[in-house]
């Protein structure tokens, strides 16, 4: 017997979804039944928070929309923070959640287990849309939308429900074998391109900020050619790590809390934004105060001039990229990009010279020497992060959409079903805590996973800025495991290391296949605030 759950599932395998992510509960046990009769590859984790945090990091290893399912009421909800990450950082995730049956939809309030009166309005202001299916001729068309929604330009996660008995009834809708979907380009206006283009043609100065977006959209070559027809220096923001080569000459890196690189992006007499809303930590905490013509380029567009105002374009910065470097060619005639940078590094340099800094520059050198070139990693908000979201000079993916807890692991085990491995997942010992149990699931799949976890004793970051502002900390200390040893009993290999052995010690266990842990007792430090006062 075909049910609601086959067409679910043949519809995932008809959009091209080759693993799902999950976690059973009583109302979705239709949706896991019907995997069993399916190709398409189930991984499953211990928590719903881990389940679509998987997904995350997934859909940021392949590009493409990764489902995940869960059950009702607890389960459901106990995804939305994963949700609200995968939602500010733009990475296209489908949840796909049972619910109660049909007769208890629109705050009936039959009773039933793990009943909401409204559970999709928890949904609505985290995700791009919500989709509430009633019967199974619903199933197909809803998934297909949510698709196509979740990878149109602002990508994002999209959230659909199925009530439990349309998931198990019986159905003759003829099997799901072809699906077709159509993200809608978001392509620049014209006007809008010819202005920007002169802007940026008659500009002395021009420099260019390249956010995430950038990254998302795969407009990295782009950006390249249009920095190179303009002599215009190039700094990234923590979340567009890759979109600009590191060491090229024109390269700002992503020192975007030092007060040297707040003031050069101010003094440009055009800046462009691609890719970034100029948010909190875009804009060194609100303090940036862009003193030129800002052009702004966001798919987003509720982040158009939501705080600085400019030229808004409302594209796709790979389609607007390419199109402003071809206007540009050969209009502009300038040189000293490069010195230019060389001396905002320099200066940069020097500041961080100046303090007593070593360990942490170190911890973080000796990683990026173990972890081969073309793997992934995935960071906790962690202090070693924080240090990565500055200095780490290649792709990283991190928690600093929505800044929770507990996305490291997860996501690098998600982005590990993608790739085969390695993948590095870096932690602190109170993040960590958040995902301990899948330790289970790298066990249980023997996904290529090596888990960094430095332990500080606690919430180091927190403790920080709470020594700082109040003179001590509170709620900041925690007990922890053995880590090693809580790893051992899992089956997973773990070594503790030192920082003076921790590239050796990584590089073994990033070499070894399957899933490791590697434990760095150390109490590092943040360089000090750079912050400038607001005029």
């Amino acid at each position: 017997m075909r049910t609601g759950g086959d067409l679910v599932v043949e519809s995932l395998a008809a959009l091209g979804a080759t693993t799902v992510f999950g976690e059973p509960g009583q109302h979705a046990l239709g949706l896991f039944d019907a995997l069993r009769r399916s190709a398409v590859r189930y991984v499953g984790c211990r928590t719903e928070l881990s389940v679509a945090f998987a997904a995350d990091g997934h859909a940021r290893a392949t590009g493409s929309v990764a489902p995940f399912m869960v059950s009702t009421g607890p389960g459901a909800l106990g995804t939305l923070a994963a949700l609200m990450e995968s939602r500010n950082a733009s990475v296209p995730v489908l949840g796909i959640s049972s619910q109660i049956p049909a007769d208890g939809l629109g705050g009936r309030r039959k009773g039933y287990l793990h009943e909401l009166p409204d559970q999709a309005a928890s949904f609505r202001d985290v995700v791009k849309s919500v989709h509430v299916v009633r019967t199974a001729g619903q199933i197909v068309p809803a998934l297909a939308e949510a698709w196509e929604i979740a990878l149109t330009a602002p990508a994002g996660p999209v959230w659909v429900e199925i009530p439990q008995d349309v998931l198990l009834g019986a159905t003759d809708i003829p099997a799901v074998t072809e699906l077709r979907v159509a993200p809608r380009p978001l392509a620049p206006r014209g006007e809008l391109v010819a202005a920007a283009a002169e802007l940026l043609a008659r500009a002395a100065t021009p420099v260019i900020l390249a956010g995430g977006g950038v990254a998302r959209a795969g407009a990295q070559a782009a950006l390249l050619e249009l920095a190179q027809e303009l002599d215009a220096p190039v700094a990234t923001t923590f979340g567009a790590k890759g979109a600009f080569p590191w060491e090229h000459p024109l390269s700002l890196q992503s020192w975007l809390e030092d007060r040297h690189l707040t003031a050069f992006l101010e003094d440009a007499d055009v800046l462009l934004v691609v890719g970034s809303g100029l948010g909190e930590l875009s804009s060194n905490y609100h303090t940036m105060r862009p003193r030129g013509r800002v052009i702004q380029i966001e798919a987003d567009l509720g982040k158009l001039e939501s705080n600085h105002p400019g030229l808004a374009i409302h594209a796709d910065a790979r389609l607007t990229l390419e199109a402003l470097a071809q206007a540009v060619k050969g209009a502009a005639a300038r040189s000293g990009g490069a010195a230019t940078v060389r001396d905002v590094l320099s200066r940069v340099a020097k500041r961080l010279d100046a303090q007593d800094l070593t360990l942490e520059r170190a911890v973080l050198a000796a990683v990026d020497r173990a972890l081969p070139a073309a793997a992934l990693s995935f960071w906790d908000m962690t202090i070693l992060a924080y240090w990565a979201w500055s200095a780490w000079p290649r792709p990283m993916e991190s928690a600093q959409g929505a800044g929770g807890l507990g996305y490291a692991l997860p996501a690098a085990l998600g982005a590990a079903a993608a790739t085969g491995g390695p993948v590095l997942a870096v932690s602190g010992d109170g993040g960590a805590m958040y995902g301990l149990a899948e330790l289970a699931t790298l066990r249980q799949h023997h996904l290529d996973v090596t888990w960094l976890i430095v332990d500080d004793g606690g919430y180091g970051i927190l403790r920080e800025y709470m020594t700082d502002a109040f003179g001590a900390a509170t709620g900041t200390e925690l007990v922890r495991p053995d880590f090693v040893a809580l790893a051992e009993s899992f089956g997973v290999p773990a070594w503790r290391t030192t920082p003076e052995d921790l590239e050796g010690d990584l590089a073994r266990a990033l070499r070894a296949r399957g899933p490791s842990v590697v434990v760095l007792p150390a109490t590092l430090r943040m360089f000090a605030p750079t912050h400038l006062t607001p005029s």
